[in-house]
């Protein structure tokens, strides 16, 4: 029977993964290196024989666990996040993502690599794994110091890089290894992104926003769920990888207020889908090509240890980093992870690079995952190493190269003219970027929603010209908002440049009208350029003449109305504040090394020691010497937070103080005895009791009673002669014959009437000692 065989090689995928995972967690290792040994164990290529049945449905669950992966790698990154770490940050991580992209080239000019098998394996090498290296920060106790906040971000941009290099690896696979338009393959890639991000960034956060205040908790999650998947069906569709899309999907969702809700509720599916995944690729890992290919991979292995902290260095020193802090981002980048193995993986099954690709992808991924934590807690040092020994006129030339960025910075604030127009050329680049995804994937767009058109007999091409139409208009709004921008900048640069002439006023309308026409010639080569002419959008030319004329006399203002309003509300979602901090976000603490001063966060486990407690009872200063500097709860973050403050599971906890108070502090908290706290949430009730003749509590107020604090019981009303006191206040009094109406659990209400009967209520309360 096909199903039990399925849940057969289901169960010895996870309990492999999970044991196998678990022994590398307790050496050091990443767990994605226990689920890709896993993968090997149980592969074909072990023998005795494979302990998977039919290795084609595993292989289906890991495309599912690719396309959560990449949406949980692309909640990692959002445009907010994009702004915080900068252009200067971003253009550094291509920048290293180029130099070692021509190391590699190098070496496999150098290995006899042809030129596909070389971009392949630079495209492998030049992406770092961003959860090994936050991993690796957080043990090493540098999340917080500058240098750990720059490596953070360039492993978070380095993923950029690998969506940018997966979307050209598809193109070149899909050629067979022919020479691929790389020019082209970015602007559909771009094209693709803003058309696709726009609509998501519209109706994601609506739909959520909607769905919050009217249906479950549930539903929301379901639902991104199946947007995550047409997300990645799209991409694929548009010839594109699915990666592409759950990584935008993820990208989206972080930029809503939902995003902490979303991403609990995926944590479960993500584990054990990407479990899969990894198992996959190990599967197909053959140990005695491994074997022969030992050398190749140690080699390759010793290359990526060297080459990407001098690419990531190159990059940083490229923005005005200096050399020691520089290096220092350049060694803690080093471990290779998941996309490596995607990229390999492409490649293998495409055809484009022999299978011995997917086993040193895994070999060098170990190599620099084992080296990694080492280079990183040397990195202080072997930085100042370098720079003690740096040459004379390098440093002179470094602190010229600093001074003149300095200069171009200040004279970039001080032009004028480029700080009022460069908001309109990133709006006529983002809507160009719109208008060429509406008509260069229209023919795919208009193939996947034919069968759902009317379709009408007499007049047999009214769903060609509906859907057309229809283009046409979405269409036109960013027309005509890129044609106003064109004609600002028209006259913007016209009076500029003839400002001083005397004929200025007789020749500003002429630069202007030069300009204009200008404008209007490119905008017509490019509109050429994209719009279909074959199949089915034979229809598109005289249908856009005629639409663009009526929706220019007619549609006009209303069109230019719909445009700003989406427009405002684009710019209001992504100036949303974000209060979380992680590794990523703006430093806390510039570099004070002279206070031996440092900051270090964990997570409290489920079952900490600590829960329930609060700061005030822990006291971590008195114990340890460090002090509690946030607390981050469900997405918010609290600053300084008081010592009444109750600590729960989950929490993120930033602690202050020198290394080991800090490291002594973290120990603490994360302690687990494994005792669990029973919570009788669902067995609390409420329930009447009589004070009885002779009651102990008589004329006493309920402040000083305190049953709250004895007993654990709420009074939420109290009847007397007849008159009903709801929530009473604390100065009230309680007299016999009352009754009172408690709340508690079971236990709580049983042991406040014992007492009543033995001891007439009368005990020893704490707040009256």
């Amino acid at each position: 029977m096909h199903g039990i065989d399925f849940i057969k090689d289901l169960a010895v995928v996870m309990l492999v993964a999970g044991l196998v995972g678990w022994a590398c967690h307790r050496i050091g290792l990443s767990v994605v290196v226990g689920f890709l040994a896993a993968g090997i164990v149980i592969g074909p290529h072990t023998p005795p024989f494979s302990l998977v049945t039919n290795i084609t449905s595993i292989e289906t669950l890991a495309q599912v666990g690719l396309i959560f992966l990449m949406f949980s790698i692309g909640m990692g990154l959002s445009l907010r996040k994009l702004r915080r770490l900068g252009l200067s940050l971003v253009l550094a991580t291509f920048t290293g993502a180029l130099v070692m992209y021509i190391l590699t080239r190098a070496l496999g000019g150098a290995l006899g690599l042809n030129p596909v098998e070389t971009t392949f394996l630079a495209a492998m090498l030049m992406v770092s794994s961003s959860a090994i290296i936050n991993k690796v920060l957080h043990e090493a106790g540098a999340t917080h110091e500058k240098s750990g906040q720059l490596a953070m971000g360039v492993s978070v941009l380095e993923d950029m890089v690998a969506i940018v290099m997966l979307t050209v690896l598809s193109s070149v696979a899909s050629l067979g290894g022919a020479k691929a338009s790389v020019g082209g393959t970015l602007g559909l890639l771009g094209a693709f992104i803003v058309l696709a991000g726009i609509g998501g960034m519209l109706l994601v956060p609506w739909l959520l926003k909607k769905m919050s205040l009217t249906a479950g908790e549930e539903l929301p999650t379901i639902v991104v769920a199946g947007l995550l998947f047409v997300l990645a069906f799209l991409a694929d569709k548009a010839g594109f990888s699915l990666a592409l899309g759950a990584f935008m999907l993820g990208a989206i969702v972080a930029e809503t207020p939902h995003k902490t809700q979303i991403g609990r509720a995926f944590e479960g599916m993500r584990d054990v889908f990407s479990a899969v995944f990894f198992v996959s690729i190990g599967m197909l890992i053959d140990l005695p090509a491994v074997a022969d290919s030992w050398l190749l991979i140690i080699g390759v292995g010793a290359f990526v240890l060297v080459a990407r902290p001098v690419a990531v260095t190159t990059g940083m020193l490229l923005i005005g980093g200096s050399t020691r802090e520089s290096l220092r981002v350049g060694l803690s980048v080093t471990p290779l992870g998941e996309f490596s193995f995607i990229i390999a993986q492409m490649g293998v099954a495409a055809g484009a690079i022999p299978a011995k690709y997917q086993a040193l992808a895994v070999g060098v991924s170990l190599i620099t995952t084992l080296f990694g934590p080492l280079l990183t807690k040397r990195s202080e040092a072997i930085s100042g190493w370098v720079a003690a020994r740096q040459p004379l006129w390098l440093a002179d030339w470094e602190g010229y190269y600093h001074r003149w960025l300095e200069k171009m910075q200040q004279r970039e604030r001080k032009n004028l003219l480029w700080q009022m127009s460069k908001k309109r050329f990133i709006q006529i680049g983002v809507e160009a970027l719109l208008v060429t995804g509406l008509l260069v994937f229209s023919e795919q767009v208009f193939g996947l929603v034919r069968d759902y058109l009317p379709v009408d007999h007499s007049f047999p091409r009214g769903a060609e010209i509906l859907f057309w139409s229809v283009l046409g208009l979405l269409a036109l709004a960013p027309l005509i908002a890129i044609w106003r921008n064109l004609s600002a900048l028209a006259l913007l640069y016209a009076q500029v440049s003839t400002q001083g002439h005397p004929q200025a006023a007789r020749l500003a309308p002429v630069v202007e009208a030069g300009l204009k026409g200008a404008a209007a010639l490119l905008l017509l080569l490019w509109l050429s350029a994209i719009l279909p002419v074959s199949g089915v959008s034979r229809w598109l030319p005289v249908l856009a003449v005629a639409i663009l004329l009526t929706g220019f006399f007619v549609l006009r203002r209303r069109l230019i109305y719909w445009h700003s309003v989406l427009e405002v509300e684009l710019t209001v979602m992504l100036n949303q504040g974000d209060q979380k901090f992680t590794g990523t976000t703006a430093p806390w603490m510039a570099a004070h090394s002279e206070w031996n001063l440092t900051l270090g966060d964990c997570v409290l486990p489920d079952l900490a020691d600590v829960r329930g407690r609060t700061l005030s009872d822990l006291a971590l200063r008195t114990k340890f010497g460090c002090t509690v500097a946030g607390v981050e709860r469900s997405g918010v973050m609290v600053g300084n937070p008081t010592g009444d403050m109750i600590l729960y599971p989950r929490d993120k906890v930033l602690l202050l103080g020198d290394p080991q108070q800090v490291a002594a502090g973290k120990e603490f908290l994360q302690q687990a005895s494994g005792t669990p706290i029973v919570s009788n949430f669902d067995e609390v009730r409420m329930e009447a009791i009589e004070l009885p003749p002779d009651c102990g509590l008589h004329g006493q107020s309920l402040a000083e009673v305190a049953l709250s604090r004895v007993y654990g019981l709420q009074v939420a009303g109290i009847r007397r002669a007849g008159l009903r006191i709801p929530n009473p206040r604390g100065e009230e009094r309680l007299f016999t014959g009352d009754e009172l109406l408690v709340l508690g659990s079971p236990d709580q209400i049983s042991t406040f009437k014992a007492s009543l009967r033995n001891e007439g209520g009368a005990r020893p309360y704490p707040q009256q000692a």
